[in-house]
């Protein structure tokens, strides 16, 4: 037998006898070391050139009539140590009053070791009840073929196999103004979908389309929407002709909440919720964890307090309530946090509220931060529905959530964000040490203070100037246009300088008459009846050319394109990421995260090779 044959008969031994150990047990860096080793030989020797095959097509799920769910965008970066979401530049149109004091307006990091290439991706699929599952064309990008047969597990209408997890929705199709003159959803700032496609771009691959969530691109980055004078938030209307081709417009809708300095927000209890699991060993998990929870606590005030959780196999108490003045104390904490054994997230989440849910009051905010890769194997309650329904009780006492992702290979996307959502919180993904200070330094205050809750957002079109519309993202938060006025049913959440961002894609009937009136609905963060404005989206808002719109409409509009395009929607087969680019080129104002935005969409049109020249 050749040595080559020698090689492959001991790595297949190898890996019948890993596949029968749970996906969470602990090597020795000896054992480690020895398998990387092998699987290195392996492929320098029998596929050193082993390309890249296309996923299998699975369904998507077609959104619901128009169901209920709400998240964070990137808030405006601080000039002020204690200032978050300072308005930068100047800002375009005029002011006026609105909901819960609302306004309606026109208009580097330390180095850190780089995290490992992502393994072959898999995906989950839930068909909800209500939603029929349907096949759209074009669906899967390219990614890695799994090198072993993907483990498949059918329950409750949910397949998922064996690596990373997402929910899949179809984009929302065109609706006939007459037909329908009412698109209604809850407000979103969560941000995790961007960071992860950048992860993904970045070492070389395209994105799952399901991984692609819209409104999450569009709401990680800031704009210079300006704040407002009085209430809790500002609202920005704008509209210019889509750059894609005739016929189209791109109508603007934006949501900024008022700033909160650092030294003004109420006291806050953290319960730090830390997933020391086996899987979380590599370097862009738990030791990345570790460092951005010190962030987080080198940036609180003197009268907020930590708690720390972790689970594993089991779970333990490792840090009581300790003042954030403390911090020798608790990075002795951190410090000690290690990883080994399965994951029991459902019983660590159960203790982690009941800490959090002790502090609870007026005048503190208690807020659970789960940092995990999102897998689970052992425990009570092991699905996210599981895990919401035992700790339903402390959410609605009062206590909020943010589900914070590390890692790649088993992150169950789909778990965090449905997480978030229902835990009346928000959803970041880390990649790296530059969005750990992200997340925990400059948006720390935005995450921490909620000024608005269950905010919903209604856009009645006017049939006799607007032919046709689609909301460009926001699949899973959208809400029956019945529900808007009913306040038991839940929305998205604003925090203290976040901005919300919504595009819709409009086919105008050419009549000069107002286009749309957008409503909007919110609470206060302890108030239990919602206040209602509502705002004209005049002709007059509408710009003559792309280009004269302001530079913020012409960039999330890039974003949202891209975004657009790197799912497959249907509506942006002709749209070319050539074109995205250069309208966001010509709106980057030179900001870091706008210019690396640009980067990624120079790789992403380099990985569709062919493909992205006839896009």
């Amino acid at each position: 037998m050749s040595q080559s044959l020698r090689r492959l008969s001991r790595w297949g031994s190898t890996f019948l006898a890993m596949s029968l150990i749970p996906g969470c047990a602990t090597k020795s860096p000896q054992e480690a070391s020895a398998v990387q080793k092998e699987r290195a030989d392996i492929a320098q020797q029998v596929a050193p050139q082993q390309p890249r095959a296309r996923a299998e097509a699975l369904p998507l799920v077609a959104p619901a009539e128009k169901v209920a769910k709400a998240q964070p965008p990137a808030e405006p970066e601080a000039s002020e140590e204690d200032v978050e979401g300072e308005v930068v530049g100047s800002v375009e149109g005029m002011v006026m009053g609105g909901v819960l004091g609302a306004q309606v307006s026109s208009e580097s990091s330390r180095a850190y070791a780089p995290p490992p290439p992502p393994p072959p991706t898999s995906m989950a699929y839930r068909a909800k009840p209500g939603k029929k599952a349907m096949m759209q064309p074009g669906s899967m990008a390219p990614s890695p073929k799994p090198s072993t047969p993907p483990v498949t597990e059918v329950e409750d209408g949910v397949t998922t196999q064996h690596g990373n997890t997402f929910e899949a929705y179809a984009a929302n199709p065109f609706t006939t103004t007459k037909e329908d003159a009412l698109s209604t959803f809850a407000v979103d700032v969560d941000t995790a979908s961007y960071s992860l496609a950048r992860r993904y771009l970045k070492q070389g691959s395209l994105p799952p389309p399901e991984a692609v969530r819209v409104e999450e691109f569009v709401n990680y980055f800031k704009y210079r929407y300006a704040p407002p004078e009085k209430g809790a938030f500002t609202v920005h209307i704008e509209g210019a002709p889509s750059p894609f081709g005739e016929g189209r417009h791109f109508l603007r809708v934006g949501v900024q909440g008022k700033i909160v300095s650092r030294s003004q927000r109420k006291a806050a209890h953290l319960v730090f919720l830390v997933d020391t699991s086996g899987s979380m060993q590599s370097e862009d998990k738990l030791p990345l964890v570790k460092e951005a929870m010190k962030i987080a606590v080198k940036n609180l005030n003197e009268n907020d307090t930590v708690a720390i959780v972790t689970y594993a196999g089991s779970t333990q108490d490792v840090l009581p309530p300790t003042p954030a003045t403390d911090q020798k104390r608790i990075y002795a904490a951190i410090d000690s946090l290690q990883s080994g054994g399965g994951t029991a997230m459902g019983t660590g989440m159960e203790m982690a509220y009941r800490h959090a849910v002790r502090k609870v009051g007026g005048n503190v905010v208690s807020r659970v931060i789960v940092l995990t890769d999102g897998d689970t194997n052992i425990g009570p309650n092991l699905s996210a529905d599981s895990m919401l329904t035992s700790i339903k009780n402390y959410v609605a006492e009062g206590v909020t959530l943010t589900t914070v992702g590390f890692g790649m290979g088993n992150y169950r996307d789909d778990m965090m964000e449905k997480l978030a959502d229902k835990g009346n919180g928000n959803s970041f993904y880390v990649d790296s040490f530059a969005e750990a200070k992200k997340v925990f330094e400059t948006q720390l205050t935005g995450t921490i203070e909620v000024i608005a809750k269950d905010v919903k957002l209604q856009v009645e079109f006017n049939p006799a100037s607007v032919r046709r519309y689609r909301l460009v993202g926001y699949e899973n938060r959208n809400v029956a246009d019945r529900d808007f006025r009913n306040d038991k049913v839940d929305a998205g959440e604003i925090g203290a300088g976040h901005n919300v961002t919504a595009l819709y894609e409009v086919e105008l009937t050419g009549e000069q008459a107002p286009l749309a009136t957008v409503r909007i609905r919110a609470k206060a963060p302890n108030g239990t009846e919602a206040a209602e404005q509502a705002f004209p989206f005049e002709r007059s808002m509408l710009r003559s050319s792309v280009e004269e719109a302001s530079s913020d409409f012409r960039f999330a509009l890039a974003v949202a394109s891209t975004a657009d395009i790197l799912r497959h929607s249907p509506a942006s087969k002709d749209w070319s990421l050539a074109t995205a680019r250069k309208l966001g080129e010509g709106a980057s104002d030179g900001t870091a995260e706008r210019t690396e935005f640009l980067k990624l969409v120079t790789q992403a049109q380099a990985l569709m090779g062919a493909s992205a020249a006839r896009r």
